[in-house]
């Protein structure tokens, strides 16, 4: 006779909630990485952000960004990564916390980089069918949000890339920062990359008045 088949032991899915992530006194960070080939650039990102004392950094990662960089590049780091495949893995329950809802209520400060032009468009026409643009349509008003947009130069003149800038600027009321010209991906040379990734955190440690860390002094002088 034969013995039961053991059931596979999956581990169990611990639900986020806002208030208990939260830290006080820290500044906390959500980077959201879109599908753009400047994704790549988004452990750089982190590492540099944790540089610094007091901040929390969390990503939420679209599909296809992740074609760019390894989830586990950044969990190796302490730091968590949210897909869609994480939107209602805890949710059973009315009254049961929401992911994208969640998110937003423990975000300072929310930095799209890269903002690829088919997230630009979602954002501008108020779609929000995944992860990211859901917690972008929840988001609160009040809370910072920085878009460094990043594509091919042809995408960026294209004249409905110029209407959604306006929208997200001046309805929404999100801040825009590049994109510069440089020699792209693809082979391109002309306007659409992503603002430097080092620039990116420099604007956010200059603005929160941000203090690095004792060893990352340490080790930036002896390089």
């Amino acid at each position: 006779m034969s013995e039961p088949r053991r059931r596979a032991r999956t581990p169990s899915f611990v639900p986020f909630e806002a208030d208990a992530e939260r830290v006080p006194g820290s500044l906390h960070v959500l980077l959201l990485t879109t599908g753009s080939v400047a994704s790549i650039k988004a452990p750089l990102i982190v590492a540099e952000l944790q540089r610094y004392e007091r901040v929390r950094v969390q990503v939420v990662a679209t599909k296809s960004s992740l074609a760019f960089f390894s989830k586990h590049e950044l969990l190796d780091r302490g730091v968590r990564v949210w897909t869609d495949d994480d939107e209602w893995r805890g949710w059973r329950h009315k009254g049961d916390p929401i992911l994208h809802i969640e998110l937003r209520r423990w975000a300072d400060l929310v930095l799209i980089a890269p903002c690829s032009a088919n997230t630009l468009a979602k954002i501008a026409n108020g779609l929000c069918d995944n992860l990211v643009t859901s917690l972008l349509r929840a988001l609160a008003p009040t809370t910072p949000t920085v878009v460094f947009p990043a594509m091919n130069t042809h995408m960026y003149e294209h004249p409905l890339t110029a209407v959604h800038l306006r929208t997200i600027t001046s309805v929404i009321g999100y801040e825009v920062i590049g994109p510069i010209g440089k020699e792209l991906a693809c082979g391109d040379s002309g306007v659409g990359a992503m603002t430097e990734w080092r620039d990116i955190v420099q604007m956010v440690a200059d603005r929160w008045k941000l203090v690095r860390k004792p060893q990352s002094i340490r080790s930036s002088r002896s390089c």
